[in-house]
């Protein structure tokens, strides 16, 4: 597949996601709208059409330049003559050349030139993927912010149907003499704190909803955009095993796109130092011209030659060739060579400290995901405990052994505990995404 098909398949690829938008979106549909629409990727693709530009520009350096010429000139008074002669005339002379320039040696500067820029422009493909990828981890922390959001909007909704019927039983045992008025005014003031909460936790998934969709660069976000809740195990870090971080590093180095541009970088300064040492050379260029020309001269005693014999003889066709040998130039080539030594340098620099980046966030990644699993594991059993004490709280209180004070603190701790648990599960999904992410696994719910 050649480059041009390449950028051209990139540039579609940033184009086409649009026209049928979902009602619901999956996380892949929300990556896939992300990269079809945001402006800095559609950026990068004019920069990899660039690259391309310049290695075709270095592939044409071996054509031969080809440059015709047209005069015409008017003498009066003393004016030359075809053979060079200045004689007291008036005369006129059109001229027309035609000059071809062709390389033929240059010390291998256009081959190195050449590998230099498809390299570059390999190194523009991989910068547009880590784009690409960084693009994803976005759109999938925003997309499961949003899913923890609903979450706890239904948190929010269990407490209010929980305290609604605590207010119809309270009602029942103010009625029956159990409890005093007052018990049933403190759960109406705690049915109001929740409708409170409820309020707010249906206005934070509209801010993440809202925010996704700015992500993804949606012209028009209406009420009507919503994500899918897709069925996610509430014991799934229990059953899944964490690949450990130098498994997935030794995947990563051939996988990474940041790894492969840095590479590729590498060997186009190696490519670019070949280039700088041309010079040393001597160039040979191979030179071709032709020129013709029609003089008129005026003046009785004049007899001109006509137009169609003085093209046959004033015609002039010359074949040559150049050699340029450098000598001494000021050390300019010396110190480009120096400086273009120095950049291998500091792309070799470049490369370690991305492989060591790299390293380092998936160590990062893969500590996160442990920990995160761990504290999913404990909110488990937090919520467990909870729920047996609100349970029993429940009871007492129905009975009017408890006040609405034990009642709402249970409840508060249970709607706490639920909380806590919701976050660990997506903190804990979300970091071991970002693991297998690293690994080459894409992003998907």
């Amino acid at each position: 597949m050649s480059n041009r098909i390449v950028i051209t398949a990139a540039a579609l690829a940033i184009t086409i996601a649009t026209h049928a938008q979902p009602s619901a979106w999956t996380l892949e549909n929300c990556i896939k709208q992300a990269i079809a629409n945001n402006i800095d990727l559609k950026q990068r693709i004019q920069e990899l059409e660039q690259r391309d530009i310049e290695k075709n520009t270095a592939q044409n350096s071996w054509l031969p330049a080809i440059n015709a010429g047209i005069g015409q000139n008017f003498d009066f008074g003393r004016s030359p003559s075809k053979d060079g002669v200045i004689l007291d005339r008036t005369s006129a002379n059109t001229s027309a050349s035609l000059q071809l320039n062709m390389p033929l040696f240059d010390g291998f500067r256009t081959p190195n030139d050449i590998a230099a820029r498809k390299l570059n422009l390999a190194a523009a493909s991989e910068s547009l993927a880590k784009a690409k990828d960084d693009l994803a981890v976005g759109v999938a922390s925003y997309y499961l912010q949003a899913l923890y959001n609903k979450e706890i909007l239904a948190i929010a909704e269990l407490q209010k149907t929980l305290v609604a019927s605590q207010v119809a039983k309270t009602e029942a045992l103010v009625n029956a003499g159990k409890v005093p008025l007052s018990q049933l005014y403190d759960i109406k003031a705690q049915a109001a704190k929740d409708e409170v909460t409820l309020t707010d936790a249906r206005n934070n998934v509209k801010l993440a909803l809202l925010n996704l969709a700015q992500l993804l660069e949606l012209e028009r976000t209406g009420a009507d955009f919503d994500i899918i809740t897709p069925e996610l195990k509430a014991d799934m870090p229990d059953n899944t095993s964490i690949t450990p971080p130098e498994a997935i590093y030794e995947s990563a180095l051939i996988i990474k796109p940041q790894i492969k541009e840095q590479d590729l970088l590498l060997e186009s300064r190696k490519k670019s130092l070949k280039v700088a040492q041309s010079a040393y050379y001597p160039q040979l260029n191979l030179n071709m011209s032709y020129s013709n020309g029609y003089y008129h001269y005026s003046g009785t005693d004049v007899l001109n030659v006509n137009f169609g014999d003085q093209l046959k003889q004033n015609e002039r066709k010359t074949i040559g060739m150049s050699l340029n040998i450098p000598i001494f130039n000021r050390y300019q080539t010396r110190n480009n060579v120096r400086s273009a030594r120095a950049a291998i340098i500091t792309q070799e620099l470049l490369a370690e400290n991305a492989k060591k980046t790299l390293y380092k966030e998936i160590q990062q990644a893969y500590f996160n995901a442990a920990s995160a699993r761990e504290k999913h594991a404990s909110a488990a059993r937090s919520v467990e405990a909870a729920k047996e004490a609100f349970s029993y709280a429940e009871e007492r209180y129905a009975t009017g052994k408890s006040t609405v004070f034990e009642y709402n603190e249970s409840k508060t701790k249970y709607a706490q505990s639920l909380s806590e648990q919701a976050q660990a599960k997506f903190d804990y999904i979300f970091r071991k995404k970002i693991l297998d992410f690293y690994g080459g696994i894409p992003f998907s719910l």
